[in-house]
């Protein structure tokens, strides 16, 4: 993928060298909506409900599963011989033992399962922060009509790209960034410094 974008990146720099105006106006920028929810200063609310949900429901969740693995074993168990003595159905003990295969492979792949149902939960709760990030971020391309916008780590170091998560920082009034955030392109607000106009001399420095 980073080869695909260093060849593009490429074709943008031969297109500069041929048609100067075209090039001028080609706009890129790096954005991702999850990096920027997760740097919302109320998505630590979230990370916090989250960890009581695992501890509380999908805990006792786990719990629950283990003592009904336990139940239905020791149920099937008792029921088999009893339907060798021709004591006890047969479709029942059949009952059982699928109940319990269903339950056993709940905990054998008890890992993803949790982590799905702790993946929804999450997405539940930091919907409205979505909603935030997505609205700014909305207003901020409305106003820059971007031609490109490219996640993290999928350009090349060194390329030109305006760091679009500063811009919608901005427009969601945010007091900062995390660091990492800051430095994956340019501030599309950045003044750039005024130069001096040709032919004025500048002044010789204090000695």
């Amino acid at each position: 993928m980073k080869k695909f974008l260093f060849v593009f990146s490429m074709c943008i720099a031969l297109i500069s060298g041929t048609n100067s105006v075209n090039a001028q106006t080609f706009k890129v920028g790096v954005f991702d909506i999850d990096l920027m929810v997760q740097a919302m200063p109320q998505y630590h609310l979230v990370d916090s409900m989250v960890q009581q949900y695992e501890i509380d429901s999908l805990g006792a969740e786990y719990t629950y599963n283990q003592s009904e693995f336990a139940r239905l074993d020791s149920t099937y168990k008792s029921d088999s011989a009893l339907a060798a003595q021709g004591k006890k159905s047969q479709a029942l003990v059949n009952f059982t033992m699928e109940k319990r295969r269903e339950t056993g492979m709940k905990i054998v792949y008890w890992q993803q399962y949790a982590q799905n149902k702790s993946n929804n939960k999450r997405g539940q709760l930091a919907q409205p922060l979505y909603a935030q990030v997505i609205n700014a971020y909305k207003a901020v391309l409305a106003r820059k009509k971007y031609d490109l916008i490219l996640k993290p780590q999928t350009y090349e170091a060194g390329f030109s790209i305006d760091n679009i998560f500063i811009s919608v920082a901005r427009e969601l009034k945010l007091a900062g960034l995390p660091q990492e955030l800051l430095g994956m392109g340019d501030d599309p607000g950045a003044v750039a410094p005024k130069q001096p106009a040709a032919g004025t001399v500048k002044p010789k420095p204090k000695q």
